[in-house]
């Protein structure tokens, strides 16, 4: 496929997981695509290993000054954007008498005030025919103890996304958001015992935790022209986590 030929892709928190299968599908199918990460290090690596078509840059999304400088980098080089996946994001896993102010900044300064500036910083080198997918979580759709921060973060990147869409419809950017469910990647991993991923799959329908691949191939759907007319909308990749009880 060469949807994205000739386009140019912005991949937040693209330096793994749902972030880098992204990106490399979005370069598969033909788009330059720069991709931002909180260190250098982990930003060189990935772009290395996502070769040629991809341009790294070290950006703390949840510090605007960051965003400016990695917006002016990306506007020097490229002039424009075809498509944002703002993807950046942070699990914020806690019980609600246990969280802080601290937590709630931090998980807030990531989830939602680094995906708002983002887009607005961003949103000059959007033209016509261009889109913007935001990454929520199936917590939007159905309740879980422990994830009261993490969810109502996730709940404000969808609103933005449909504010976002009535605001930015007529000039011709749509704006949507996904909401994964259990998906199979390095910082789910890392937050889950063997035991708690076992429960947490037996609770999906389709008896399986996702892979990246399947929520890279959904965001270069929604930002490819086969998509032109899905606007505003929260598009759910589960499983059947949320619509339905296993058997």
């Amino acid at each position: 496929m060469n949807r994205y030929t000739d386009k140019i892709a912005l991949v937040t928190g693209g330096t793994s997981g749902m972030g880098l299968a992204t990106a490399q599908r979005l370069i598969d199918e033909g788009a330059q695509v720069v991709i931002t990460g909180r260190t250098g290090e982990r930003v060189r690596a990935a772009a290395g290993q996502l070769g040629p078509r991809a341009t790294g840059i070290a950006a703390d999304t949840a510090d605007l000054h960051a965003i400016d400088t990695m917006v002016a980098a990306v506007t020097a080089r490229f002039g424009r954007l075809d498509l944002i996946f703002a993807n950046a994001g942070h699990g914020a896993f806690a019980a609600f008498s246990d969280i802080t102010e601290a937590d709630f900044d931090h998980a807030i300064d990531i989830n939602f005030k680094g995906v708002f500036f983002t887009v607005q910083k961003a949103l000059p080198l959007l033209g016509p025919g261009a889109a913007v997918v935001l990454n929520a979580s199936w917590t939007l759709h159905r309740a879980d103890s422990a994830l009261t921060l993490y969810a109502a973060t996730k709940a404000a990147v969808h609103n933005l996304a449909r504010t976002l869409a009535t605001e930015l419809g007529p000039r011709g950017i749509r704006v949507n958001s996904i909401s994964p469910g259990y998906i199979d990647t390095p910082m789910s991993a890392g937050a889950m015992t063997e035991e708690f991923a076992a429960m947490a799959a037996s609770r999906v329908v389709s008896r399986r935790f996702g892979t990246t691949d399947e929520i890279a191939a959904l965001v270069a759907f929604l930002g490819s022209g086969e998509a032109s007319y899905i606007n505003g909308q929260d598009v759910i990749a589960d499983g059947g986590l949320v619509a339905a009880y296993p058997q």
